[in-house]
């Protein structure tokens, strides 16, 4: 990609004037079975320059165009211009500098998804910085061991709260010089302390920066034991953003009258998030946050947004169908939910089979089912979600085939992902033009899958990490074998060259019977269901399979109310046989995924949820199965009590 003279690079990537499909390269076994994957790179690489530069290209390109919104104190929403915003980058990077902050120093931000977060990030950037994640519910040990990990310079926080926890574990932060609260002001009294630096200043500290100089230290939450800094590069962003942007080009791009525009409400502190914030101020997409994922308080910020796509995780899609069959059931119509929703995964996977020339589209029958529950049924849930939703960036987990095809019939474009922290975000995508529902699509452009001979799934490409950090030598050790990472995860590439993933390589389970369980597939399935909150399947050296089953609480009070049950107590009901009923049925559906030998025969349901405080998830929502094992080891062990 040409640059000026100056570090600059071009504020968004060359795009065709539509989307583009690139048949995958395959790579063929003995046997005939795919075992590699490529796609070529649809982007330039970037050879100079920084993440840096992006909001003063924007301003310089096109000064006017509102590139953020801020939520105003009456809920409405304030554009902000690329000149706006590259003004006050450029006005925090002093401040960032007078405070003392030298090149290549490292600056934590614990916060929620807000606007601060995104301009202290491109703010510290500006001033040749690097910035270090802390998910606002870490705990003071986590904290503690990120700050201490990173050598962190400085540290912003949000609240009095978290600057609180901060402050008690600060005397064994020795690194630790500058603490910021965003609630008292922090960013109005950088902008003050910085207002005698020179722009030359802040120009020079950008100029250090390549695209191999690191830009985040981002720490996996970890499923076990501490978590490890990866160090992710300039280079790695540009490499994951510029060819998600030209691949997505319907979400990006806007095809439609309504300019691209999203609401982030996925924490910043999680890869997924950060990615979609930088190609969103990359590609000039209107980007606007939302800090509380209250259900109340998102829907209100998706009313008043409404943006045209949304990142999520399965947990939200799946919120999202669930209330709406809820609201149908109290209405007394769950009976046409359940058509409409039959319909439109009748038409979503017409529609695929379509793309792939493997059936001639939805007839005029289902076209026409379609318009009539169109009203009923999908603009209601369209209108959940802002009602200009047309596509939605699925990651994190497995969403499944029933949910992508009812979201596809219903008007919303799912795009699934897979990728790691580590590779920055997405390796995988669905290709616009020919998805493959319950997939995780073809790699990103410029990205190669590899699976190993025990079906491990090696990944390649430029958004690959350099390595995990080392507090001792102050920056990554070398992690790749033979250029390809191991992402630990077992997956399966089709003829097609999709991959599916299959579960977690040490999550496998061995039964006293020496058969081989995958407990991913379970587990995702049965979470899908109104009343299951989380599912973690057991059996490990135990003659069957069984299940810990935790209850969704909007679900449960839903069950409640409609059965009359709603003062029955919590540790009564999980022995309720209506419920266990209902539970059976939904553990009997997810059992026609798998055989016999690996199908769950006894599950018992928790009076208690799974949750981060516990440390029982991940801040991802990953299940830590050996904190749960051993929590639970009592429950565990009456599954197999005769």
């Amino acid at each position: 990609m040409s640059t000026p003279a100056s570090a600059a690079v071009s504020a968004t990537p060359a795009a065709p004037s539509s989307p583009v499909l690139v048949e995958p390269t395959r790579v063929r076994a003995a046997d005939g079975t795919v075992r590699e994957v490529s796609v070529p790179l649809f982007a330039p690489a970037v050879r100079r320059g920084s993440l840096a530069e992006i909001p003063f290209d924007n301003a310089r390109e096109a000064p006017a165009e509102a590139v953020l919104s801020r939520k105003r104190a009456d809920g409405g929403w304030q554009d902000v211009t690329a000149a706006d915003f590259a003004a006050e980058v450029q006005a925090v990077a002093k401040g960032l500098i007078a405070e003392g902050l030298q090149a290549g120093d490292r600056v934590a931000i614990m916060a929620r998804t807000t606007y601060e977060w995104t301009l202290l990030d491109f703010a510290s950037w500006a001033a040749g910085l690097v910035t270090v994640p802390v998910y606002p519910t870490s705990s003071a040990f986590q904290t503690r061991w990120i700050l201490q990990d990173s050598g962190a310079a400085a540290c912003a926080v949000e609240t009095k709260e978290q600057g609180r926890l901060v402050s008690q574990e600060r005397q064994q932060i020795g690194s630790l010089t500058h603490l910021w609260q965003f609630d008292t002001g922090a960013i109005g009294r950088l902008k003050t302390l910085g207002k005698d630096i020179p722009d030359a200043v802040v120009a020079a500290r950008r100029a250090t920066l390549e695209p191999h100089s690191p830009a985040t230290l981002i720490y996996t939450s970890g499923t076990t034991g501490r978590p490890k800094g990866c160090v992710l590069t300039h280079g790695n962003f540009f490499a994951e953003v510029d060819n998600a942007i030209e691949l997505l080009h319907p979400v990006f791009k806007s095809v439609s009258k309504d300019p691209a525009s999203t609401l982030l409400f996925l924490p910043l502190s999680h890869v997924f998030g950060r990615m979609v914030a930088i190609g969103c101020m990359r590609a000039r997409v209107r980007l606007g946050h939302a800090p509380s994922i209250r259900t109340e308080d998102l829907l209100a910020d998706l009313a008043g947004f409404e943006p045209t796509f949304l990142l999520a995780i399965p947990y939200v899609l799946e919120k999202v169908y669930n209330t709406g069959r809820a609201t149908a059931e109290k209405m007394g119509r769950a009976s046409s939910f359940d058509r409409a929703a039959r319909i439109a995964q009748r038409y979503g996977e017409a529609v695929e089979a379509a793309q792939h020339g493997t059936g001639p589209g939805p007839g005029l029958g289902l076209r026409a089912a379609r318009a009539l529950y169109d009203p009923l049924v999908y603009r209601r849930i369209r209108a959940a979600l802002g009602g200009r939703v047309r596509y939605a960036i699925c990651g994190g987990s497995p969403l499944g085939h029933r949910l992508a095809a009812f979201y596809a019939g219903a008007g919303i474009q799912i795009f699934e992902g897979y990728g790691l922290t580590e590779t920055t975000a997405a390796a995988t995508v669905t290709p616009p033009l020919k998805p493959r529902l319950g997939t995780v699509g073809w790699p990103l452009p410029g990205t190669a899958v590899r699976i190993a001979d025990d079906g491990e799934v090696l990944l390649s490409g430029g958004q690959v990490f350099q390595g995990y950090w080392d507090a001792e030598r102050g920056g990554p050790v070398p992690y790749l074998e033979d250029d390809w990472f191991p992402t630990g995860d077992l997956g399966a590439l089709d003829e097609g060259g999709y991959l599916t993933i299959t579960g977690r390589k040490k999550d496998i389970l061995i039964t006293s019977g020496g058969k081989n369980v995958t407990p991913a597939p379970l587990e995702d399935w049965l979470r899908a269901h109104p009343l299951v909150g989380q599912c973690m399947v057991v059996g490990d050296d135990k003659p069957f399979i069984g299940a810990l089953i935790t209850l969704e609480p909007d679900g449960l009070a839903h069950w409640r109310r409609m059965r009359k049950k709603e003062g029955v107590p919590l540790r009564e009901l999980v022995h309720d046989d209506e419920l266990h009923t209902a539970l059976q049925r939904a553990v009997d559906e997810a059992n026609r995924l798998v055989s016999r030998a690996e199908s769950i025969r006894k599950f018992t349901v928790l009076p208690k949820e799974f949750t981060e405080e516990a440390g029982h998830l991940t801040p991802s929502l990953k299940l830590k199965r050996d904190a749960i094992t051993r929590d639970f080891a009592e429950e565990i062990e009456a599954l197999y009590r005769k």
